[in-house]
């Protein structure tokens, strides 16, 4: 190969779901192109779901991902009702929400245990990691497997909950239900306050990037199941607004839609974004664990957010712990959304970030249009952006290092592509002529 030109090809990256490849291509020390994109399979969830009935979009959008399938049926429930013109309150929101909290249980802990963690730490893989720190792997599986429980006792079972339907509930658990898992919330609280310790004490790369964060936000408290929309930038609207400051486009180098701010740019969804817009209101405990650590939000290092995603795993612990100690089962679980030929919108906090659904309904309760933008779909173009800038400076390391390093960046966001597995396929294209 000549010496002006290095390639790096890495045929198979785990800890992190879905396909992807990047090319990066460095005249010297400038980046002159640098490409990630994201091979998605067609799945036409969204053409599967035309011509079904308005009450089954939580049970189909649920298998679009195993990991966040209440994200999925949460966005779905809270379109159709917006389309019938419905809000629900009470024990039936508050029963979602301890739902949600139990995916973000899960999710955040396999990401910062399994998934992200070996970056810091220089292993390959947990499994490596957990020969070392056997205490610390087997304290995430018996947290990871406390969130499993909860999605299993509120939504009917870990994987693809059932018990979801639009208006509420087929069956609301009992108080005895819930209060069986207190004892476990309140070990999973005191474990992730320590995780918060633990990761915060990793070491971080000295990278800032000043990023437009988008998040839900709620009056009274840190939004998951669904709020306005708002921005680091003074955005601020309803749900229904989105296609009117949002938009999705293609680029050649991506199978992946691109999400950008209309007249705008890439903006940043997910833990770094919620905590910049919404930190204040995060449980005691959660903002006592970040204060301990010196985390503050408005936080730019990407590489840091797997210190916020500790954090709001102790927010999910603590505030699961309040909703089951007011918890009164209602009755009956479910109100009857009764569809109109409508547009409906709904939005809520994935773990990963803001998940958006739009239906159109038509007046026999059919959905005759659907669109659903993921969380990764939407930071597409902020990884894009924060590879290139994490480059510049950073041409004069070994292909080894970079590639490293680099992997590791992407990983600060999480991105998931519904469980396939992901492959990461690096090309750098070095032409230096000093060389």
């Amino acid at each position: 190969m000549p010496s002006d030109r290095r390639e790096i090809a890495v045929d198979y990256l785990a800890r992190v779901e879905g396909e992807g490849a990047m090319y990066l291509k460095i005249d010297g020390d400038e980046v002159t192109d640098l490409q990630f994109n994201i091979f998605e399979p067609p799945r036409f969830y969204e053409a599967f779901l035309r011509g079904r009935y308005f009450g089954e979009a939580p049970d189909i959008t649920a298998r679009i991902c195993g990991i966040c399938p209440v994200a999925y049926q949460t966005s779905a429930v809270n379109a159709m009702e917006n389309a019938a013109g419905m809000f629900i309150g009470g024990q039936i929101r508050e029963l979602r929400r301890l739902l949600y909290f139990g995916e973000w249980i899960e999710s955040h802990t396999l990401h910062v245990y399994m998934l992200h963690a070996p970056d810091f730490l220089r292993y390959p893989s947990a499994i490596e990691m957990a020969a070392d720190l056997p205490d610390v792997v087997g304290n995430a599986l018996r947290l990871k497997k406390l969130g499993n429980t909860i999605m299993t006792v509120v939504g009917g079972r870990e994987i693809h909950p059932i018990n979801v339907r639009v208006g509420g509930f087929y069956r609301a658990p009992t108080k005895p239900e819930l209060q069986a898992l207190v004892e476990e919330l309140e070990w999973a609280l005191e474990t992730a306050v320590a995780t918060v310790s633990l990761v915060a004490g990793f070491d971080f790369p000295d990278f800032d990037r000043e990023h437009e964060f988008v998040a839900l936000h709620h009056p009274d408290e840190y939004a998951i199941t669904d709020g306005r929309i708002v921005s680091s930038s003074g955005l601020d609207i309803d749900p229904t607004e989105w296609p009117d400051h949002f938009e999705e486009t293609h680029v050649e180098w991506s199978n992946a839609l691109h999400a950008n701010i209309k007249g705008g740019g890439g903006y940043y969804v997910g833990p770094m974004a919620r905590f910049a817009l919404n930190g204040e209101q995060l449980s005691p405990s959660a903002l006592a664990a970040a204060s301990s650590v010196g985390l503050v939000p408005g936080v730019t290092n990407p590489f840091k957010s797997i210190v916020v995603r500790a954090v709001e795993i102790v927010h999910a612990c603590e505030t699961s712990l309040k909703i089951i100690e007011a918890y009164e089962p209602p009755d009956p679980p479910f109100l009857t959304v009764e569809p109109r030929s409508a547009t409906g919108h709904g939005a809520s906090e994935a773990p990963r970030g803001l998940l958006y659904h739009r239906y159109e309904i038509d007046e026999s309760e059919i959905i005759v249009d659907a669109q659903i933008v993921p969380p990764t779909s939407q930071n597409q173009r902020s990884i894009e952006e924060d590879l290139r800038k994490y480059v510049t400076g950073r041409t004069h390391l070994d292909d080894e290092t970079l590639q490293w390093q680099l992997e590791q960046a992407i990983r600060n966001y999480d991105p998931c592509i519904s469980c396939a597995t992901h492959f990461l396929d690096l090309t750098v294209d070095r032409t230096d002529p000093q060389r």
